[in-house]
């Protein structure tokens, strides 16, 4: 079978079934693990490198308000693959391909292509893709194995912090950008609670929202996670620089405290793929050291302030 995945999330998803021999190309932000790198690169950003966070913030809100796409596939590489399976997603139009891009471009395609919409929006959804994946790659009993090894990990961590008095939960908000503020939603309080946090900020199952310097203070974060959408580590201190300078950060931490911790948000906390799980993890040894060790090999919360 030969599989096209158009969303990094889904390549990992292909990669941790085992399925990598099958994959035959993946989207331009297809970066885990770093032995996809290397395969047919199938679609490709309007987006310009470079821009600050607010330029893209105000680029990609214009041309979303303009129903005009931030990616196009790059079809003839796709026709000339012949794809039996196509991952997409229709969940983001601002992470990923489009739903009803790819909807379209199904009909000039030869053969029958099958075609899986990955929607996750919580923990849950995302094990549902593994099954998901699973049946349309035939591959069935690989599936519920590593779906049951993923859900173990998130077990595991759950049973930990449910020993954690409700006195000693701190108050977490999650932003995953900076100028603007955008809340973490969807799968991001889940995580929060999760860990053994008290989710001050976001709204479980809903898309991340824009928010202003008032709506931040008024949560009272005892922690801030700094996981910003698509930004790796390197790129997000050019950000995280300016938001800890700022006034209102001051005024933030004059009332409350506040402590602050960066991960990489584009490789852990921003993708709805087995990572999430990761991101748990890190959350977790963050929150609870003591309590939550972090696995082997796994990165730790960077931590910015005292």
């Amino acid at each position: 079978m030969k599989i096209v995945s158009l969303l990094p999330s889904a390549t990992e998803l292909v990669c941790g079934l085992g399925l990598q021999d099958q994959l035959v190309g993946v989207s331009h932000e297809c970066n885990y693990p770093p032995s996809v790198l290397g395969l047919p690169i199938l679609t490709s950003s309007r987006i310009p490198s470079g821009l600050d966070s607010g330029e893209i913030d105000r680029l990609v809100t214009d041309q979303l308000q303009n129903d005009e796409a931030l990616y196009d596939l790059v079809m003839g590489q796709i026709m000339d693959i012949e794809p039996d399976l196509i991952v997409t997603q229709a969940l983001c139009d601002v992470c990923a391909v489009s739903g009803s891009d790819v909807a379209r471009a199904i009909h000039s395609l030869p053969g029958d292509p099958k075609v899986v919409n990955l929607e996750p929006i919580c923990l849950d959804d995302v094990l549902e893709t593994v099954t998901l994946l699973a049946e349309a790659a035939d591959c069935k009993e690989r599936g519920a194995t590593y779906k049951a090894e993923l859900q173990g990990r998130i077990d595991a961590v759950a049973q930990r912090s449910a020993t954690v008095d409700s006195a000693d939960k701190p108050r977490v908000a999650l932003l995953d950008w900076l100028d603007p503020l955008f809340d973490g939603g969807h799968w991001s309080p889940e995580i929060i609670d999760l860990a053994g946090g008290i989710p001050c900020f976001g709204e479980k199952r809903q898309a991340s929202q824009r928010r202003n310097w008032d709506h931040l203070i008024e949560s009272a974060p005892d922690i801030i996670f700094i996981a910003l959408c698509g930004f790796d580590i390197k790129r997000s201190r050019q950000d995280v620089d300016a938001f800890l300078k700022a006034e209102r950060f001051a005024e933030l931490q004059r009332r409350v405290g506040t402590q602050v911790y960066l991960v990489d948000g584009n490789a852990y906390f921003s993708r709805p793929g087995p990572r999430l799980v990761d991101a748990l993890e890190i959350m977790a040894n963050a929150l609870h050291p003591d309590l939550h060790p972090l696995p082997e090999g796994m990165e730790s919360a960077l931590k910015q302030t005292d």
